[in-house]
């Protein structure tokens, strides 16, 4: 069976990733949501280059729960790709796509393994949907509105008809939608 690629990400009610300044403080995390079996899941990680210098390699400080130091441990785990049109090679902690978008995800969808996390950002999602490479959107709907900021989807070219798989709804006031491409199991 072929392994899925999921983008799982979190978002406001107006559709944003993140603010104007590129803050991310309105995502709320919290053990209900699942995010640890999550992770568990998967076993590999695409990042766009600007995602992957941002959090492909964060650490957590001292202040950090020890549920955030868990997590990001697990995060660290997994196999990392990262798609950039100007860095090249192999880092000790990713390896670079530069171009063969379709051909490089196809090579490790069909390899043995766990799910994929699209992780983002912006442009490589769309580039993914462009594609056709997303089997499974998992979007965590936050209780906020920014009025501004980097939207979910932009550039999208075609419509995508969507099946709803499932809808979690948390205490925190977040809201899970799962979806999959109509003919997409």
């Amino acid at each position: 069976m072929k392994r899925k690629i999921i983008l799982d990400l979190a978002v406001t009610l107006d559709g944003f990733i993140e603010g104007k300044q590129g803050e991310v403080d309105w995502c709320v995390m919290d053990e209900e949501m699942g995010f640890i079996p999550f992770l568990h899941q998967i076993d590999t990680i695409l990042y766009g280059r600007k995602s992957y210098d941002l959090w492909g390699q964060f650490n957590p400080e001292q202040a950090h729960t020890a549920k955030e130091k868990e997590m990001w441990g697990i995060v660290h785990s997994k196999e990392k790709y990262v798609f950039s049109k100007t860095q090249k090679g192999t880092g000790e902690n990713a390896i670079f796509i530069n171009d063969n978008i379709q051909e490089e995800v196809n090579t490790l969808k069909n390899k043995p393994g766990k799910d994929i996390w699209l992780y983002g950002g912006a442009s490589l999602i769309t580039t993914f949907i462009h594609l056709g490479l997303v089997d499974e959107f998992r979007l965590s709907v936050h209780p906020v509105i920014l009025g501004e900021g980097k939207p979910l989807f932009m550039g999208i070219k075609q419509r995508l008809n969507l099946q709803m798989v499932d809808t979690r709804r948390f205490s925190s006031g977040v809201v899970q939608l799962i979806y999959r491409l109509n003919g997409k199991e």
